[in-house]
């Protein structure tokens, strides 16, 4: 029998699912780490998310995994990867449909293991338009509060900030410091939730997606988030 794993749900969007090219880094080889796919837990491997398989690569889940194993290398841990790449926070909310796959997907992985952690990372697909942004944290703390409802516990959450170099894309996204700012002011307001800071992270060179090494780097700021919040 397998040792129950400690469950960590991946939601969001591109980011979280990991667009990171493959061959920058040294590639998740870990038997510690399991992944839940087709129903099934397996040893995980990268690209963890298969949302765009064409674009899958590299994402901070792994690094964020990881990083948990230096502080705790006798505790296995479970990734489920649900992030689905250009999703607005409206599909995420209780009724909509990741949410509604995301809480049936979970279901089945819990059936070995316990839920532990949420990572978040999303707002790319909010940050043009002025009402999405202005109600980001109301509806990004109904997502939240409905997970925890759906799985009876007061799991952690941890959300990212975006990148600043969003500020360079083409496209207009005038709300980025926005969606970061409401991000960043619910520490202390909303229970047991994280913040980690992109910072000093580069994009791969197309004003959107953090790279490789980046990534690797954003999960061990996720898992710092994680472990204070412990």
């Amino acid at each position: 029998m397998q040792q129950p794993l400690d469950v960590f749900l991946l939601i969001g969007q591109s980011n979280m699912a990991g667009r990171g090219l493959m061959d920058e880094v040294a590639l998740l080889a870990d038997s510690r780490v399991s992944m839940f796919r087709d129903g099934n837990w397996q040893q995980a491997e990268e690209p963890l998310h298969t949302d765009k398989p064409e674009r899958a690569g590299v994402g901070l889940a792994s690094g964020f995994a990881l990083e948990l194993l230096r502080h705790a290398p006798d505790t296995p841990i479970g990734l489920v990867p649900c992030a689905v790449g250009g999703t607005p926070l409206s599909r995420w909310v209780p009724g909509m449909d990741l949410y509604e796959t995301a809480v049936e997907v979970t279901k089945q992985a819990l059936a070995n293991g316990t839920l532990k952690g949420m990572l978040w990372h999303q707002g790319e697909s909010d940050a043009n338009d002025t009402d999405l942004a202005h109600s980001y944290s109301t509806r990004f703390q109904d997502m939240v509060r409905g997970f925890r409802t759906e799985f009876a516990a007061e799991a952690p959450v941890i959300a990212g900030e975006l990148g600043t170099f969003l500020a360079n894309e083409e496209r207009p996204r005038p709300y980025v410091e926005l969606i970061n700012a409401q991000l960043r002011d619910l520490q202390g307001a909303l229970p047991a939730y994280g913040f980690a800071a992109s910072g000093g992270l580069t994009d791969l060179g197309d004003n959107v997606h953090f790279d490789a090494k980046s990534l690797r780097e954003f999960g061990v700021r996720y898992a710092q988030q994680y472990l204070h919040l412990l």
